[in-house]
């Protein structure tokens, strides 16, 4: 057993697992559907959409091989085709209310870039290619008829992350024992997207129980990062990422309750939004966390722009008004706010947690930030959270506070095999130990002092944003992704926070550990696991995305923060190849 496999292994310690896997009632009961399902994803995908691969994924995978750069060196796509999927989603709207573009072009165009998306990555776990084109093909029919566009998100091809509830499909986030939960009706907010225009046609990966910043599960296993085959494209958003970041869908939605929207946004090397709590209705999707409020779940965007996340939430909010059809939603439609000159800015810059020391492509990237924000006029500064190990321990005990009762209930259904990051996911906090009313009150009485302590120090210091890492590292290895500290912080003070795309990619030649480096002494097991697999030479090209996060129901201000420092400053433009 190597070292990794030793300190991993000393970590489950919380829970036995007993009553959860049942192999052979899941190979004779199981299997079979599993199976079908798969099949069912393979046939879905026309011979004729299909791109040749320059080799067996396998070795690509074992290459490192770039994707991004080798679908526009091989053009595996037409020139009209580039042309509509590197077109941001606002403008594909204006060009088709303008009768410059149909829906069925778009579609089209986005549909083919989907398929390649998933050939290289892994990324759906359904298409529903006909229906889709149905969809355009009626948002076409309504144009021409009236003149008019459906609404302001007519015609737009959208992913959703598979654990949302989609009429008459399949929707077992994960779960084998899910796998016949056929819902009679959309998600709140899948319907509301629809009604104002969206087309679906895709659904994508997910990991088992959702709860691994990685995809793997017994249904279509790991996806990958585009930018580099080998490595995690995250998770739980984990599909969400992957196309997103290839130009596979010109807008999606995940959800995120630990860092599940904007792992896979840094990781895959697109844009996305944790919002807070209460504006993106989460009524119609499956997870074993209904009921939950300590640390509740979030749904919100992922796009190439900032302008698209805007857009998003704008047309979303004030066109689909959610609160009158879910009543815990909070009635508050999106505010314009005006993009922030840069001289009026000041950011607090993380650059260690005081958990986990991050990798040296981080730091790169976070030091290239700061300094053309600085020669932009921003002020910057330095900033050591505070109660971060606190912060950390209290997330993951109210993760499992109900000893893991929903999940097991969901796992054990099926006797499904439980993959690496499920028996890590198990034992955060107490794992298996159920929590009383009055412990779980106390894990929520410690969320509101650091919810207090966090705003209190943004307001007495005139701080106006958060600059931090998203991981400690870029895309890890599949499966080899533990901590959670640098997203799952924003997620118990339920502040909003945006991954943006920093510019910087992985570069092996420059970013390894310096000799002062390897001197250094770890503060825990987990950073010693979650370091010693920093290996310069098996991570090259990976993007790095940085999070910009502000105050409990300031997204709006965070969303405008971002088209300056993105747009204006780093001038990132995933449009541009």
């Amino acid at each position: 057993m190597s070292s990794q496999e030793a300190i991993f292994n000393s970590f489950l310690t919380k829970e036995t697992f007993e009553g959860f896997e049942d192999n052979e009632r899941y190979t004779k009961e199981w299997l079979p559907k599993v199976e079908k399902y798969r099949q069912a994803l393979a046939d879905s995908i026309p011979d004729s959409c299909k791109a040749p691969l320059p080799k067996p994924i396998d070795e690509l995978i074992n290459e490192q091989f770039n994707a991004m750069d080798y679908m526009y060196s091989a053009k595996l796509l037409t020139d009209d085709e580039f042309k509509i999927t590197d077109t941001p989603a606002y403008k594909l709207v204006e060009q088709m209310s303008k009768g410059e573009l149909t829906a069925v072009e778009v579609y089209r165009a986005f549909a083919h870039r989907a398929i390649i998306a998933h050939q290289f990555t892994n990324c759906a776990m359904e298409f529903f290619f006909h229906e889709g084109l149905q969809q355009a093909e009626e948002r076409d029919a309504y144009f021409r008829e009236t003149g008019k566009i459906v609404g302001p998100l007519h015609g737009l091809p959208f992913s959703l992350k598979e654990h949302m509830d989609y009429k008459g499909k399949i929707t077992h986030a994960g779960y084998v024992s899910m796998i016949d939960n056929i819902p009679e009706e959309h998600g709140v907010t899948v319907d509301i997207l629809q009604k104002l225009g969206a087309v679906y046609y895709v659904r994508t990966n997910e990991p088992q129980t959702l709860m691994h910043l990685d995809s793997n599960n017994n249904y279509t296993g790991l996806t990958k990062c585009p930018f580099n085959l080998l490595l995690s494209a995250g998770g739980s958003s984990s599909g969400e990422g992957a196309i997103s970041a290839f130009g596979g869908a010109a807008l999606g939605i995940g959800s995120d309750i630990g860092g599940s929207i904007r792992s896979p946004a840094a990781f895959s090397g697109t844009l996305g939004l944790r919002t807070s709590t209460r504006r993106v209705s989460d009524i119609g999707s499956v997870s074993a966390f209904g009921g939950f409020e300590t640390v509740p779940c979030v749904m919100g965007p992922f796009a190439r722009c900032v302008e698209d996340i805007d857009y998003w939430m704008k047309s979303y909010l004030n066109e689909g008004k959610p609160w009158e059809r879910d009543g815990w939603v909070l009635p508050m439609p999106w505010r314009q706010v005006a993009k922030p000159a840069p001289k009026d800015l000041t950011i607090a810059v993380t650059r260690d947690d005081g958990l986990v020391r991050v990798s040296p492509p981080i730091r790169r990237a976070i030091n290239e930030v700061v300094e053309k924000l600085k020669a932009a006029g921003v002020k910057i500064v330095e900033f050591q959270p505070p109660n971060t190990k606190l912060a950390y321990e209290t997330l993951n005990k109210a993760y499992n506070c109900d000893g893991n009762l929903i999940s097991k209930e969901f796992l054990s259904a099926s006797g499904e095999p439980l993959v690496k990051l499920t028996k890590w996911n198990l034992n955060f906090g107490d794992g298996a130990k159920q929590y009383t009313i009055g412990e779980n009150r106390q894990l929520n009485i410690i969320r509101d002092k650091l919810r207090t302590e966090y705003t209190r120090y943004l307001v007495d210091n005139k701080i106006d944003f958060i600059l931090s890492p998203t991981y400690n590292n870029v895309a890890p290895h599949s499966e080899e992704i533990y901590n959670w500290s640098y997203t799952g912080l924003y997620n118990i003070l339920d502040f909003p926070t945006l991954v943006f795309q920093s510019g910087v990619f992985q570069d092996p030649n420059v970013d390894r550990w310096t000799e002062e480096d390897l001197k250094y002494e770890y503060r825990s097991d987990l950073e010693k696991l979650e370091n010693e697999n920093y290996k310069p030479d098996e991570f090259i090209g990976a993007p790095v995305g940085l999070q910009l996060t502000g105050r409990r129901y300031f997204d709006e201000e965070i969303v405008a923060a971002g088209k300056t420092i993105v747009d204006d400053i780093l001038k990132v433009d995933l449009f541009k190849h």
